[in-house]
């Protein structure tokens, strides 16, 4: 049974939900932009739409450290801030050449937390003509898992989607029971309008913002010289966040329950569990885990060690400092809930804006979600 709150309170209220209003401009083959400052990366796609989905024309992403030294200054360095505004200016440089005018452009939890937030928004403003919109978690949350409805299966009943960052952990929890299960995936997609109590139609019951993602949970346990002991005091510590949202408990039933997992931390899992030397996000998109080969792939990961997994193809340079924190938040997750698989989604907040942009000017028609 899912967990129930009191009847018209929405778990994430419409207020806070924001809307992205139609763009004046005519619609049909004109181009959409979405891009994601988040606590490590700055990552950007520009894309046109394209029947029931969109299709990709451009790309970016460079890992730019926004949030180091965030944790014991609280405040942005200027030396990650002049990584940022350099990744930006090539992001404008795109954005020129393909003649872009729809775009939304979101920072996440690092600018969220700095004390100087607001004059580093001004600065890339000066710097590169970009206008930086610091978005709430919960729109964050909101936009997730609209880019994860193609994933949704026609048998899910209860759906938690679960966004790993790099400086904070967002969790849904969706009730899809009232849904006729044809019409699961497009109800997810319906919930760009804000989050709806109404018969029919999918709910969001509950969801948190933890203020934990790769990037602060690695900073808090820094000081931990041994690896498995630092993976194991990362997990424990990530549970302990969650104690107040656990819906479910290990009785419950499995049938019917489905997590979906977007990250770099998920995508790299089930990279190395595919054993890919090159990264192939058709092999890995929509790809399902159960808990034993997520399981295997972690246990391998700490008999590496940190040399080892610096080294290794499948977990990437830019990425072996941070997987064992983002690992302990995927194990704690897998621990907890009901589920003995993981559905796993190469996608998140940018494909959320792409998809809000385009359903506010009503330019992907009705079908399928592919």
């Amino acid at each position: 049974m899912a967990p129930e709150r009191p009847r018209g309170a929405d778990a994430i209220p419409a207020q806070l939900s924001a809307r992205v209003e139609p763009s004046a401009t005519p619609p049909g083959s004109s181009l959409y932009a979405a891009l994601d400052l988040g606590t490590n990366s700055c990552r950007m796609l520009i894309a046109r739409p394209r029947g029931s989905h969109f299709q990709v024309v451009d790309s970016f992403s460079k890992t730019v450290q926004l949030g180091l030294g965030l944790e014991a200054s609280g405040r942005l360095s200027r030396a990650s801030m002049g990584r940022t505004v350099q990744a930006l200016r090539i992001c404008k440089g795109k954005l020129d050449k393909h003649g872009v005018r729809r775009m939304r452009l979101v920072a996440t939890e690092a600018c969220r937390r700095a004390r100087n937030a607001r004059d580093f928004i001004r600065m890339v403003r000066r710097e590169t003509g970009l206008a930086l919109e610091i978005i709430a978690p919960e729109e964050e949350a909101r936009l997730a898992v609209i880019s994860c409805a193609p994933l949704v299966s026609p048998k899910t009943e209860q759906l938690l989607v679960v966004d790993i960052g790099g400086g904070s952990t967002e969790l849904v929890w969706i009730d899809l029971s009232d849904v006729s299960p044809e019409d699961r995936p497009r109800s997810i997609m319906a919930l760009r309008t804000g989050f709806s109590g109404q018969d029919g139609a999918a709910r969001v019951v509950d969801w948190i913002s933890v203020p934990l993602g790769v990037a602060t949970l690695k900073d808090q346990f820094g000081d931990v010289e041994d690896d498995a002991a630092r993976f194991a005091l990362m997990s424990w510590f990530f549970e302990e966040n969650l104690s107040s949202f656990s819906p479910y408990n290990a009785n419950n039933p499995r049938e019917g329950f489905q997590i979906i997992g977007t990250s770099g931390t998920v995508t790299t899992v089930a990279a190395s569990f595919l054993g890919l030397r090159r990264y192939d996000r058709t092999k890995v998109d929509g790809l399902h885990m159960t808990s034993d080969q997520i399981d295997t792939v972690i246990r391998d990961y700490l008999a590496l060690g940190p040399e080892g997994r610096r080294s290794d193809p499948q977990i990437g340079r830019d990425r072996h400092s941070l997987i064992m924190s983002g690992a302990a938040i995927l194990q704690a997750l897998m621990r907890i809930w009901p589920t003995d698989r993981l559905s796993v989604a190469d996608r998140g907040l940018r494909e959320g804006l792409l998809y809000a942009q385009m359903n506010a000017d009503g330019v992907l028609e009705d079908g399928p979600l592919k």
